[in-house]
């Protein structure tokens, strides 16, 4: 018999919120070789974003980050700047599926692979308030689909494996990774190719 879904487990980047194209705000570049050395940039980002874990190590990743622009670039990219061309927003559908669900008296935990300025992040697109917690590989340790990270997040949202329910736009890192921890998963695809389209889905696979 399957147990009540009481919480609902959320990835961040390509399920609540999308980066908007950095090369489109940073001026004075040809947009290829900028799209390109961003995307360098992203790459070398996402492999290390756990090591962000205090203002200090999130500091000195970021000089990385800005280290490794200013060498696709050739000219150097400060810090500031290229923080400056870095803009996320909510997804449409983020905030009022959120609502839904909490109104109907579920548990909300962001679990991502992301530095320990996730919340904040979501704090300024307006999603923070909708949710009951954020777990970040940074704080944790682990990145997914390592099991380790959504067991930190069963813990904040203080419920069982077999309770819960994850939410992402990858294969591996969301589906794999949460089933490796006993999470029944969604794969969310705007396009189409997912088991949902849109957050608004989720309600209609939660078990009563």
């Amino acid at each position: 018999m399957q147990a009540v879904t009481r919480c609902v487990l959320l990835d961040a980047l390509g399920t609540l919120v999308r980066l908007e194209p950095p090369w489109d705000h940073l001026d004075g570049e040809p947009s290829e070789p900028l799209e390109r050395a961003f995307r360098a940039e992203m790459s070398y980002y996402r492999e290390h974003s756990d090591e962000g874990r205090d203002p200090d190590s999130l500091a000195a990743l970021r000089r990385r980050c800005a280290a490794i622009l200013s060498a696709e670039l050739g000219r150097e990219v400060a810090v500031e700047e290229m923080m400056a061309a870095i803009r996320f927003r909510a997804y449409s559908d983020a905030a009022p599926a959120l609502a839904e669900l909490r109104a109907l008296g579920v548990q909300l935990v962001c679990v991502s692979n992301w530095d320990y300025s996730l919340p904040d992040v979501l704090a300024r697109v307006g999603l923070a308030d909708e949710l009951d917690g954020v777990v970040t590989s940074a704080a944790v340790g682990a990145r997914k689909p390592d099991p380790r990270l959504f067991e930190a997040a069963l813990e904040v949202a203080g419920c069982a494996a077999d309770e819960a329910l994850h939410v992402g736009d990858t294969p591996t890192e969301d589906v794999e990774g949460a089933k490796a921890a006993g999470i029944r998963a969604l794969l969310i695809d705007r396009d189409g190719g997912g088991d949902i389209e849109s957050l608004h889905a989720i309600r209609h696979h939660l078990d009563w």
